[in-house]
């Protein structure tokens, strides 16, 4: 037990308890998979599929082959390690008080007070004597001064220190922030003229719609973004193009004519991509899918009414 006035050093604080790492979620390779398709599917770039399985040849994956469709610095991940690994600076203390005998410091009035001996100092003796003197005005006059109160001494008021000035700290002026653009809001226009011949609710296999127009005529960008796929890797969707508008979202134009951009190329809203064809197809028209982190959506829902 601490004997009093002891200061007791507080007890270590326990380390943090290492973040559980997050497994990458994966992808079985099924008979008749290709990489691209697998990317579409998945809502990625399959570039970068390729990288994070380390795969050079992007046209070369096995059946049973697993694929992981996370990038390796996972957010999930990357925030449970930030968690663990945080720095606290320490709070600046006061200096620590040594254990000992507690002592008052001595006030102005525990001073002192030097009482004047007699004029004759030669009388003067360390021990008190009682002195009789014969009655007279000088020795009365000398009994009272000796015996009168010492004069009060008054401490000179010691002026508090003035707080500390406040010093206003400049309100830093909040910018507007940027548009999320992981949501619905990125507005989409519709890819190319022309009528509508089918619609998802109408076919369960088709993963978005056909709208039939004229061989040659303009295939538009329905949103900005980048080109992550031009070609004909997958098949049923002929010359194929497509745009990664964001994390979340991505968009598919089929059987075109011809492709007129490239991989890696940033597209606008509204540029022209493609010549609407029928390659892969049985009639002129363009396939269009909407996917939302790889799942289709619906393209009526976010396309403007025609």
């Amino acid at each position: 037990m601490p004997r009093p006035g002891a200061v007791v050093a507080p007890a270590p604080a326990p380390a943090p308890a290492a973040a559980p790492e997050v497994p990458p979620q994966t992808y079985t390779v099924k008979r008749g998979d290709t990489l691209y398709k697998i990317a579409l599917d998945q809502g990625l770039d399959y570039r970068e599929l390729a990288a994070w399985n380390a795969i050079e040849n992007v046209n070369l994956i096995r059946e049973g082959q697993v694929l992981r469709v996370t990038a390796p610095g996972d957010p999930a991940a990357a925030a449970g390690a930030s968690a663990a690994g945080v720095t606290t600076t320490p709070l600046r203390t006061a200096p620590p008080v040594v254990a000992g005998d507690a002592r008052p410091a001595p006030s102005p009035s525990a001073a002192p007070l030097v009482v004047p001996g007699p004029r004759n100092s030669d009388n003067y003796k360390s021990q008190p004597k009682a002195v009789k003197e014969p009655y007279s005005e000088q020795a009365l006059r000398d009994v009272q001064r000796i015996a009168a109160p010492p004069p009060t001494v008054v401490a000179a008021a010691v002026p508090e220190p003035a707080p500390p000035a406040t010093v206003a700290r400049a309100e830093p002026k909040s910018e507007p922030k940027p548009a999320d653009d992981n949501d619905d809001k990125l507005g989409w226009m519709w890819p190319s003229a022309g009528k509508l011949v089918t619609g998802v609710s109408e076919n369960p296999n088709l993963k978005g719609i056909d709208i039939a127009g004229k061989a040659g005529q303009p295939i538009v960008a329905s949103a900005a973004g980048k080109v992550v796929y031009a070609g004909t890797g997958i098949r049923g969707y002929g010359k194929l193009i497509i745009v990664k508008h964001n994390a979340t979202y991505l968009s598919a134009y089929a059987h075109n004519q011809e492709i007129l951009v490239k991989e890696g190329q940033q597209v606008a809203k509204g540029q022209k991509i493609a010549e609407m064809g029928n390659t892969d197809a049985e009639q002129v028209k363009l396939h269009f899918e909407i996917r939302k982190q790889g799942t289709p959506m619906d393209p009526l829902k976010y396309l403007p009414p025609a």
